[in-house]
């Protein structure tokens, strides 16, 4: 059997944490989609698809809902969707399952892992979540994979599958999503301090809305932000910054202690 993971992952955590699910997962041969940069796949020739993204705003974020969006519909296509979270996970794994589900696809498990906060607002003011997932957590998460395990082996014998009812907490059900205008606005207008700028392109290539041209400095488009601090986290110059944040709060990748948990190799 093959299978897909069609991932976004603007820290790293998302795709560690689907890296660690793969490698949980017996008798499935499983290639990874990064949304961000790969084209549509040719989903005919994977007996499952995974959707995996982080919480962006108490949501998925919209560039994974443009993704699924262009996607084939489908014929009750067997599917897994997953996402992390930092702080609260919000509606995110239920409208996963709501944009999928509308495409045609079947989602039979989901599940939503707690990881390092990467949104540095929260990493500055000290709720970053450093040592996240803790042991339930992890013990969770793995139990979660035994399941998805099962799931595929009765797949593999050609076995019916009922779709998962994916259940959230009631906090979660009250908390909105909200709008990724209403994102760019709380993140503010960013600004390059040109004295520390290298003009490496490393924020025009992270853009997932190609919203920066390098002329030669980053020039940053508001009207295509959608503040998703890909670009403030992964500046290696931290030359980005906007007026409430400078030089501080970065998580441009995984933190050593989600590395040694989800330990792939």
């Amino acid at each position: 059997m093959r299978g897909i993971i069609c991932y976004y992952s603007n820290s790293g955590n998302t795709k560690l944490a689907c890296q660690y699910i793969v490698k949980n997962i017996n008798n499935i041969d499983f290639v990874f989609l990064n949304i961000a940069k790969d084209s549509i796949p040719d989903l005919d020739i994977y007996n499952i698809v995974g959707f995996a993204a982080f919480t962006d705003f108490f949501g998925p974020s919209k560039f994974v809902q443009t993704f699924i969006e262009k996607l084939p519909r489908q014929n009750n296509k067997p599917a897994f969707v997953f996402n992390t979270y930092g702080f609260i996970s919000g509606k995110t794994l239920k409208i996963l399952d709501k944009w999928v589900t509308t495409r045609g696809f079947k989602v039979i498990a989901g599940y939503s892992l707690h990881t390092p906060e990467s949104y540095p607002p929260m990493i500055a003011n000290g709720r970053g979540n450093e040592q996240a997932p803790g042991e339930k957590e992890m013990n969770k998460f793995n139990c979660f994979i035994s399941e998805l395990n099962r799931l595929l082996y009765t797949l593999g014998e050609g076995k019916e599958i009922k779709k998962n009812k994916i259940k959230i907490g009631l906090f979660e059900i009250l908390l909105p999503m909200y709008s990724r205008t209403k994102a760019r606005k709380n993140m503010g207008e960013k600004y390059i301090d040109e004295a520390l700028c290298t003009e490496c392109g490393t924020c025009e290539k992270i853009c997932p809305y190609e919203a920066i041209k390098l002329s030669p400095k980053p020039i940053i488009d508001m009207n295509k932000c959608y503040g998703c601090w890909a670009c403030y986290n992964h500046c290696p110059d931290k030359a980005i910054y906007t007026k409430k944040y400078r030089g501080i709060g970065h998580y441009p990748k995984p933190n050593s202690q989600l590395m040694k948990k989800l330990k792939v190799k």
